[in-house]
């Protein structure tokens, strides 16, 4: 049994070989400045790609991945729901509760609040900005 594993594996890598040798041979050599460069839709780079966002914009990514993650875990509990009967219910009222004070707490300390009329109105000096 083990021997068939190691056969496997040692196939799995003579072929992972094989298959970057065949294209490192047959590959094209283009060397030319314009193919090293960024290409989007036909238009010239314009900058760099690097860009700084501020820490509130990770905040929110993070913010919506829990929030998300909520409705596939209610969704979850919509499917089992007649298998986990009323505990399951009063799991999901506690679960949903949990959830929304969660959010009046982001809501009340201004973390869903990071567009420029937020900084505006914070004294983040943006004006001219956005919406008032």
């Amino acid at each position: 049994m083990q021997w068939g594993l190691l056969v496997y594996g040692a196939l799995i890598l003579l072929l992972i070989i094989v298959i970057l040798a065949v294209s490192h041979a047959t590959g094209e050599r283009n060397r030319a400045r314009a193919s090293r460069e960024p290409y989007e839709a036909g238009m010239p780079p314009t900058g760099s790609a690097r860009l700084r966002l501020r820490a509130s914009y990770y905040l929110m990514a993070m913010l919506f991945v829990v929030f998300d993650l909520e409705a596939a875990f209610i969704y979850a509990w919509a499917v089992s729901m007649r298998q986990t009967g009323w505990a399951g219910y009063l799991e999901m009222l506690v679960f949903v509760a949990v959830l929304a004070v969660g959010l009046v707490y982001l809501w009340r300390t201004g973390a869903l609040d990071w567009g420029p009329w937020a900084r505006r109105r914070s004294g983040g000096g943006t004006e001219g900005q956005g919406a008032p």
